[in-house]
């Protein structure tokens, strides 16, 4: 972990992605400095929120469904998953009803494979025009999330993240031009997380990498 930790440039966000591991493992993570956490499951994320240290910054992840906001809202700091209109506003009613404001991040389509979520770019651009998208003040778009296609061809995962780096400073001339805390780009995971720092990523999120690899029996 410490290597990870040190190949990190300042500036650079790391999310230690803790889905699957137990409270125990993550507080001995926790002990030994890291504070930012990143789960996938609400149902998961809420229960380690009751177990574990109250200053932990916990990102949610995953792809989140609407009827679930409701268990993280009182909570979460950051959801880097907003990948549809709908969402959105399902999560600025959630935030209001706690009289809290959520960070989010949206969720760009990168890559080749159609089973990954969100906007793609084109939809984005018009839905950021919206006057239903100005309307929001329990929410604060704060960045752009892509995860890149499951390849070991790293200029197509270089491509596909430059192509969610050029997105996000083309937004950030036009629709978040005065808004300063328009600032994230949240790119990069255990593989590729190197790929995803070159091309301009502000928070990497990995697991494998800081507690090992990952008992898939209990997902």
């Amino acid at each position: 972990m410490n290597d990870l930790i040190q190949s990190i440039p300042k500036g650079v966000k790391l999310v230690a992605v803790s889905k699957t591991h137990s409270c125990e493992t993550i507080r001995q993570t926790y002990n030994k400095g890291l504070r930012i956490f990143g789960e996938n499951r609400v149902h998961e994320l809420a229960e380690k929120y009751k177990e574990l240290p109250k200053d932990i910054e916990w990102h949610f992840i995953g792809h989140l469904q609407t009827n679930k906001i409701k268990h993280i809202a009182p909570f979460v700091h950051f959801i880097h998953s907003v990948d549809s209109s709908g969402l959105l506003a399902a999560i600025n009613r959630e935030a209001a009803k706690h009289n809290r404001i959520i960070k989010c991040l949206l969720q760009i389509h990168i890559a080749k494979e159609e089973t990954k979520f969100g906007f793609p770019i084109a939809e984005l651009q018009e839905y950021l025009s919206t006057k239903e998208f100005l309307k929001y003040t329990f929410v604060k778009i704060v960045g752009l999330m892509g995860i890149a296609t499951f390849t070991d061809d790293f200029v197509q995962i270089r491509n596909e993240f430059r192509t969610l780096r050029q997105t996000f400073d083309m937004l950030k001339k036009t629709v978040f031009a005065s808004d300063a805390d328009f600032c994230e780009l949240s790119m990069g995971m255990s593989n590729d997380y190197k790929i995803a720092i070159d091309e301009g990523s502000t928070i990497i999120r990995t697991g494998t990498l800081i507690f090992g690899e990952r008992d898939y029996s209990k997902l």
